[in-house]
């Protein structure tokens, strides 16, 4: 598993990037399957992968993920807005958005992570955060089971 997390100088954005030994057809329901995401990725949620339609997730007891899906293209896209329920959040739900791109490449796929509209403050702990998940992803797509993070 290759993992990048940078910051680019031209904005607020987490990139990401991963390389997994499966097809885009078997990674593209880690992104949009409830029971699938949960796998490698909250313990609780809502997914209602069409335009416009829910992405909350309960990464954590006390932190919920909520936004909307914005796009999606089977087994190549997933765009979907991104932030945190609660008082006191920086990034207000839906107020940042990802983007998920899958690229075959021979046996293997590379997906790519951008996570766009992030405040100063706030890159470094979701480069973290997804740089802690996305491995998660590759382990989860290859048949295999992420240990618990709760």
């Amino acid at each position: 598993c290759k993992i990048m997390a940078e910051s680019h100088r031209l904005g607020d954005t987490v990139d990401v990037e991963v390389r997994i030994a499966a097809r885009p057809q078997t990674i593209f329901p880690y992104l949009t399957d409830r029971d699938k995401m949960l796998t490698w990725m909250g313990f609780d949620g809502e997914l209602d992968p069409r335009p416009g339609g829910v992405f909350r997730l309960n990464v954590k007891p006390d932190a919920i993920a909520s936004g909307e899906y914005v796009e999606v293209v089977p087994h190549e896209r997933v765009v979907f807005t991104f932030g945190w329920e609660g008082d006191g959040q920086v990034v207000k739900p839906g107020s940042t958005t990802v983007e998920i791109t899958l690229t075959p490449d021979g046996d293997e796929t590379l997906v790519r992570l951008r996570h766009f509209g992030l405040g100063d403050e706030m890159l470094e702990s979701h480069t973290e955060g997804w740089s802690f998940f996305m491995p998660r992803l590759v382990i989860a797509c290859q048949g295999g089971t992420p240990e618990s993070y709760q």
